[in-house]
């Protein structure tokens, strides 16, 4: 009986933990990274313009984690510079990320109609000039800018209210999941953006590893987590090169354990949270994926298993699209780990490929 939980029992020292919001205390493996944001945001604490950054790399390795602690930075260092978080996936046109910056700067909402973008813009503008501040915009999950045709508008309006209102100063932190595709930018606004890129590589797996260790070491009560237990959760990880993953197997495989009133993660809770957690990355990366994306992956679903000769030929007639750029799609769903097209050696210089899911049929339908 000693090795069963009571009831009144938990696995769990601190589950916030393991919330996928969460923002941890001690960020590893990411140091250099956050050093050039520091660099890049110092000139505004002397009142200067701050230079632009473009925070890139796959999803799940850290970009957003890495902003909010530069916010936090910035608000415990002064009041001068004033940061603002825009979820672009929440607020994908012009209007809605200066009426997020208005409400940061003023207090309150703008009116939700009647009031054109000008006259918000304007007053955003003015107040930045008068009271001498400087405005640091994040914007997160920058793709949906894109997939909105809002990016130009957005960046051009930020990087031009000096402008409008001499001494108006404005730094944009862009962060954009790479997902395989190409971004780009108007050249009028290319000219005035100009970004000091930083990267976010996928972890590794000895990083991804020691980031779950830390997790385990601060959420769990000692010797819950084996370290084979922690060795394949960091391989299922490190597999879909997205840190959510293994931090959503770390919280369910804890609530199996309870479940079954253990009192250590066994490998069958592993394997057992595994199917669930896994589709955390299914969900994201489908979110983020474009309208003509989400076609052609849900005539893979449908087609089970196909040649990319079959696939291109229902693909163009459902989209009219020529076969570059449904090569290009193709490539970027596997490099987003949703697909694999492994080359046949068959067809024209053996260049035939078989495309398959990496998941259920059913749980891609039913996110898309």
């Amino acid at each position: 009986m000693k090795d069963l939980l009571s009831w009144d029992q938990t696995l769990f020292k601190d589950s916030e933990l393991f919330e996928l919001d969460h923002v941890p205390e001690h960020f590893l493996h990411r140091d250099a990274q956050m050093q050039s944001l520091m660099f890049s945001i110092r000139p505004a604490f002397s009142g200067a313009r701050p230079l632009n950054c473009l925070c890139s790399g796959p999803p799940g390795t850290g970009k957003t984690t890495a902003v909010t602690k530069i916010i936090e930075e910035i608000e415990n260092h002064t009041s001068k510079v004033v940061p603002v978080l825009v979820n672009c996936q929440v607020d994908s046109t012009r209007y809605a990320v200066f009426s997020r910056v208005f409400r940061k700067l003023m207090g309150y909402a703008p009116p939700t109609s009647g009031v054109s973008f000008k006259k918000i813009f304007g007053e955003v503008a003015k107040h930045i000039a008068e009271e001498e501040k400087v405005l640091v915009v994040v914007l997160d999950d920058m793709n949906y800018l894109f997939y909105e045709n809002e990016v130009n508008d957005v960046l051009y309006s930020l990087l031009r209210a000096h402008e409008i209102h001499p001494g108006a100063r404005v730094g944009v932190i862009a962060v954009l999941s790479e997902t395989g595709v190409p971004h780009i930018l108007d050249r009028k606004v290319e000219s005035v953006f100009l970004p000091d890129e930083i990267s976010f590589p996928s972890y590794t797996l000895e990083e991804t590893r020691d980031i779950l260790s830390n997790r385990v070491k601060l959420g769990f009560y000692p010797d819950v987590v084996d370290s084979d237990v922690l060795d394949r959760i960091a391989g299922y990880t490190h597999s879909l090169g997205d840190l959510r993953v293994g931090i959503d197997l770390l919280k369910r495989a804890g609530l199996n354990a309870e479940r079954h009133a253990r009192k250590k993660i066994s490998v069958e809770d592993v394997e057992s949270a595994y199917e669930k957690s896994r589709l955390v990355h299914l969900s994201y990366v489908i979110r983020s994926l474009k309208k003509d994306e989400k076609v052609l992956l849900g005539l893979v679903a449908d087609m089970q298993e196909a040649t990319s000769g079959d696939l291109y030929e229902k693909f163009h007639s459902m989209t009219n699209l020529g076969y570059t750029r449904f090569y290009e799609m193709l490539n970027k769903l596997g490099a987003v780990s949703l697909l694999d097209a492994d080359f046949t050696g068959k067809g024209s210089r053996g260049r035939s490929r078989i495309v398959t899911l990496r998941y259920g049929a059913d749980e891609v339908r039913k996110r898309l």
